[in-house]
């Protein structure tokens, strides 16, 4: 069985992060990926702080396995959210839009184990330095908000740069993924895409839907021009979205106010002026599933993959 020094830091058997994704990953989902040996998460981009804390005591009365908080520290609210997961007694956290250098000191005296998502090697020899216990490297193949650098060119540059564990992502939704991540030398894989059609995922069925019948070709990066790249499914939203963004007469303050809740309005109500955010492997995310089958196929498949590999090819 594939272990790592991940599942020994967190206390998880399998070496798999559910994404942290926004409005997405609420208690639900969490606690269904835990209890299947992988670590879920909890996102903070909610409706408040109060509504976090809800779903944290929530998930606990669901597993008694270790989960955590991904907290966005760019959110008008973090610094909130950053103190209430100390009130709450969670001991891990995910990271992103910003360093959590700030609140490094609070989290450690209070146990809790930080893992900021990091793009670049710059960036995660940062976060070494600062005192974080290990990093998600991701790629520009995820959804949702993306660097510029690729999985397979940016997990053995982190890799090789790096002390502490690196939890690869970004393009990773099968045992094949998880198989190359590892052999690049990632100590775990972050999935999230794939767990967005997961039994206990609780978003909007058109948003499920909208991932089991995508294609190679069915997601689109918008944002660049606001510095502030997003990778989504092609729809009717995103391809407005990429219009207004070539048209020079359109503002950037217009094209924010277009985008402006557009994620909640695909996750919780299916909406066609949805964004839909979803990583370039939607097109092989074929059937709905519970969470635990997803994470055992995962890993489960890496071990096979890596298996049948070594025999084929070193024989």
């Amino acid at each position: 069985m594939i272990k790592s020094r991940i599942c020994e830091m967190l206390g998880i058997k399998y070496p798999i992060f559910q994404g942290g994704m926004a409005w997405v990953a609420d208690a639900s989902l969490a606690a269904a990926v835990s209890n299947a040996g992988g670590l879920g998460l909890i996102s903070s981009v909610n409706a408040g702080t109060e509504a976090v804390r809800a779903e944290i005591r929530k998930c606990k009365e669901l597993t008694d396995k270790p989960f955590g908080v991904n907290i966005m520290l760019q959110a008008p609210n973090a610094g909130e959210i950053a103190q209430m997961v100390v009130e709450e007694g969670v001991k891990i956290l995910t990271t992103g839009a910003g360093s959590p250098a700030q609140y490094l000191p609070m989290w450690k005296e209070a146990g809790i184990k930080v893992i900021p998502v990091v793009a670049s090697v710059a960036l995660a020899l940062k976060m070494q330095a600062a005192g974080v216990d290990a990093v998600v490297a991701e790629g520009a193949e995820s959804g949702g908000h993306v660097g510029e650098l690729h999985t397979m060119a940016l997990i053995p540059q982190i890799v090789d740069a790096l002390e502490i564990p690196v939890v690869a992502a970004g393009g990773i939704c099968d045992g094949r993924g998880a198989a190359a991540a590892f052999l690049l030398g990632a100590d775990g894989v972050q999935v999230g895409t794939r767990f967005l059609v997961a039994d206990e995922c609780t978003v909007h069925q058109e948003y499920k839907d909208k991932i089991l019948k995508a294609t190679d070709i069915s997601t689109i990066v918008t944002g660049k021009t606001l510095g502030h790249p997003v990778r989504s499914l092609k729809t009717p939203f995103s391809k407005s979205f990429a219009k207004m963004e070539s048209d020079p007469s359109v503002t950037p303050e217009e094209i924010l106010a277009f985008g402006t809740g557009a994620l909640r309005k695909a996750v919780k109500e299916g909406d066609r002026n949805g964004s839909y955010m979803a990583g370039e492997c939607a097109g092989m995310v074929k059937k709905a599933e519970p969470a635990k089958d997803i994470v055992e196929d995962i890993i489960l498949g890496a071990e096979k993959y890596i298996r049948e590999a070594s025999q084929k090819l070193l024989a």
